[in-house]
Formats: C-alpha cells, structure tokens, sequence
C-alpha cells in the first residue's frame, strides 16, 4: 500500500500546483502501462522466431537449387533468400498480376496446400533455355503456350523434390506439385483474411533476376509451429548429423579388409631339420584329425572350425564363436 499524506502535504501540494511550480503532468504514473494496437483483422500467428525459421529452410532450399537447376538450364543458377513477413492471403493475390506463374503445391502429410509463386521473365527465361536458346526474357508480356507450360511445370517438379531435404529438421515432407496456375483467381485456396507467411527468394538465372514466393498458410503449418523455432531446428540438425556420422563410419568400418587365418596346428623342430626339409616330407603337428582348428581375424582367436573344401577351395566351416571374454 503507498504511503498516506498528511494534510500539511496535501496542502502544500495544492498550493504549488496552484502557483505552477508544479506540473500535472509531470505527476502522472510513470508506471502506467503502455497500450499496443491489435489489428484483429491481421492476428499475430507467426513470430520472428518462426520467420527466422522459415529463412534458414529456405536458404538451405536456395542452395539446393543453386546447384541443381544448372544441370537442366546449362547456365549459372543463383538463388537467396531476400525477406520473410506474415500476410493476410488478400494482399498476396491483389499483389499479383496475370499472367503469373503460381504452382499449387500439396504439402503432404500436413494438411492443405502452399503456393509457389515464380516471376513470369523468370519462366520465360527457363523455357528459352530448355528449348536451346539464350534464355533471354520475352520483350512483351504474353498467356503461356500449352508446351511452354509442360517445361515450367517439369521444372517446378523438380524444384519441389528439392524441397524435402531443407524441411527434414522440421519433418519429412513429400511436396507433389498438383496443377500450374496463369490466372490468380484461380488460386483462391484459402479464405482472403486467412494468415501465411512469405518467403521471398530472389533467383537469377545468368542475367535475368526475379523473385520466387513460397506461399505457407497458418492453417498447412499449424500442426508443426511448436517445431518452427531455431533451438529445435539445430538440435535435431545436430541429432541427424551425429547419425550421419554414426551410419558413416559404420559403412566404412563394413568395407575394411581385415585378415582370416585358419591355423592347422603347430609344431617345433630343429633348426638342423628345418633347413633339410625336402619335397614330399611330413612335418607332424599338435592338432588331432578330429580336431577344430582355431581361425584368427587380425590376431585375435575368433572362431574355431572344421577344414573341409568349396568350390575347388579350400575352406573351413565355422562351428563356434569365441566370446570376448574367452
């Protein structure tokens, strides 16, 4: 509880508000808290934090397509990526101009779709290309051929398949891309006040340059945002990587040669004996007919076995295994 004035104070108090040497305003609660606007229209569904997320999926993404597309347009590729913000799905699709290049994309298991935006000089450029030419963008804006528009959905496949790796940390995903869409009235997938999130790429494909826009709904997301922060996105990029490194080793482990030997028994003799050994003569050793023999790996006793033959070889058939502790 604050403290009491008395009524000398309150007094005086008044008696200086009065005279102006004390202002009102000055008086007032520093302590008051500060009020923020909130835009019910625009919910806050996606944090910095699962911006941020996004960004490191899709410049890993952006790598992935960096060395992969050159090998079907036969120029350099370069791709970035430029921002993230979270959107109502009306000002996307009134920011778009037809024709365009939308791909629906089902981004299954989650439930629902995205949409990747690709700039139309960028398409142009990528059909120039995969049909022999410099991949120089079209002076005028035009529809797209039915042709032209079976090479940009065979490369926005492919551009999907790439998607899978940069989302493994998050969850294993299998995007199939459904349909290509010129007209953007024909994408109205999702309800216009609903939110998504924007990455926006820019690609460069030799001189020309456009931007690339995954579209994520909050409704295709929603099931794994607890997942879509940077503290579980490195952890399980570090549990993936030490697995790696485990399957790895194991897999060079598996191809080492290491040397088997089957000891038929052993003996000693005299250095005079073993340097008049001829042909044909018959050295005794200390191992019965019936006898297993002892199979080393490296010089380690391993197994033993009986001797016996194989295809023309000799061989030996193992009839048990030596413990570490023996």
């Amino acid at each position: 509880m604050g403290e009491v004035l008395s009524q000398n104070e309150i007094d005086s108090l008044l008696a200086a508000l009065s005279s102006g040497e004390i202002d009102a305003e000055e008086m007032s609660d520093a302590s008051d808290k500060q009020v923020k606007n909130y835009d019910f229209k625009r919910p806050t569904k996606f944090s910095k934090e699962h911006l941020r997320t996004l960004e490191i999926i899709y410049e890993h993404y952006g790598r992935l397509l960096s060395t992969s597309l050159p090998v079907y347009l036969r120029k350099s590729v370069q791709v970035s990526v430029m921002s993230s913000e979270a959107i109502v799905f009306s000002e996307f699709t009134n920011a778009l101009f037809n024709p365009v290049i939308l791909g629906v994309v089902n981004f299954q298991p989650l439930g629902g779709n995205i949409i990747v935006e690709m700039a139309t000089r960028l398409g142009y450029a990528m059909i120039d290309r995969m049909l022999g030419g410099e991949g120089a963008p079209l002076e005028k804006t035009r529809d797209f051929t039915e042709i032209e528009l079976t090479i940009i959905e065979k490369v926005m496949s492919i551009c999907m398949q790439h998607m899978r790796e940069p989302w493994k940390n998050v969850m294993d995903i299998n995007p199939v891309l459904e349909r290509i869409e010129t007209n953007s009235q024909f994408a109205q997938m999702i309800s216009p006040n609903d939110m998504i999130a924007i990455v926006t790429l820019n690609m460069k494909i030799g001189d020309v340059e456009g931007f690339m826009n995954i579209c994520l709904p909050f409704f295709t997301l929603e099931s794994v945002m607890d997942r879509l922060n940077t503290k579980y996105w490195y952890a399980n990029m570090q549990e993936q990587k030490e697995e790696e490194i485990e399957e790895y080793i194991e897999a060079l482990i598996k191809r080492v040669d290491v040397p088997v030997k089957a000891v038929l028994g052993r003996t000693t003799i005299a250095v005079s004996d073993f340097v008049n050994i001829q042909l044909g003569d018959i050295i005794r050793l200390d191992t019965d007919v019936e006898q297993d023999l002892k199979v080393y790996v490296g010089n380690i006793e391993k197994f033993t076995a009986l001797p016996g033959s194989s295809k023309d070889k000799y061989a030996v058939r193992v009839t048990s295994v030596m413990r570490e502790e023996e």
